[in-house]
């Protein structure tokens, strides 16, 4: 039987997406960047949804895009999908949370800005190695990481291809809650518990004024990023063929 790239379970007023490609370190294709953006615009007009969890199996949150994968699907086809998944987090009008129980990169790192709660292992660190790859930001890092933990330290995550610790990522804001990793799930799970017993109405309001002033920006930013890299993509594509 296939084994499902992406699981999905719902617990209450609680959707849990699961990244579940443990061999891969959870790498990201094309399957998973559709699958998660539907489960979230799908839950976003879903009333008895309050929160959506982001998880990964096995030891890894997620080791970003697949890349391998990435060639066989043509690049104006990953662009849009990716700038759907990306636009999917930014329009979330619920409380998305993700549970980073290891290394987070990539796409998984820049992401993680764009939710509203975010709990870490010990072992987790945080990569974004795009000019190492001869490629650019996105997931709106370009804003948010600035943002979050100063232009200096974002110029050394997104062009210095800096590996942050946990630690680190809590200092800086990049995530709220940081557990000993055999401790993660329950502590995670004592807030988000915590969280869906509270008012809805008044939890997604705060919520909508918090990030409204924000959208438009990040939005615009999602489009510029994936043009650049479309860009930038194609030109080395050309270029190996030269």
């Amino acid at each position: 039987m296939e084994q499902k790239c992406v699981i999905e379970e719902t617990k209450g007023n609680i959707k849990i997406i699961t990244l579940n490609r443990p061999r891969k370190k959870n790498a990201i294709n094309n399957e998973i960047y559709i699958r998660v953006t539907k489960i979230l615009n799908d839950a976003a007009t879903d009333d008895e949804i309050l929160i959506v969890v982001l998880t990964g199996t096995g030891d890894f949150y997620s080791s970003g895009n697949d890349f391998n994968a990435s060639n066989d699907v043509p690049v104006t086809d990953l662009s849009r999908n990716l700038r759907e998944f990306i636009n999917a987090f930014i329009r979330f009008p619920k409380i998305l949370i993700a549970i980073v129980n290891g290394p987070a990169i990539g796409i998984a790192a820049t992401t993680l800005p764009l939710c509203d709660f975010v709990f870490a292992s010990e072992n987790a660190y945080f990569y974004t190695p795009f000019t190492k790859l001869r490629i650019i930001a996105e997931g709106c890092s370009t804003v948010t990481f600035p943002k979050l933990m100063g232009v200096r330290r974002a110029m050394e995550m997104l062009i210095m291809n800096y590996k942050m610790s946990a630690q680190e990522a809590l200092n800086c804001g990049l995530i709220n809650y940081l557990h000993k990793n055999d401790e993660l799930q329950v502590k995670a799970w004592d807030k988000i518990t915590e969280i869906s017993n509270l008012s809805s109405d008044s939890v997604l309001t705060t919520k909508r004024l918090i990030r409204k002033f924000d959208m438009d920006k990040l939005l615009e930013t999602n489009i510029l990023e994936l043009q650049e890299l479309q860009r930038i993509v194609k030109y080395s594509n050309l270029n190996s063929k030269l």
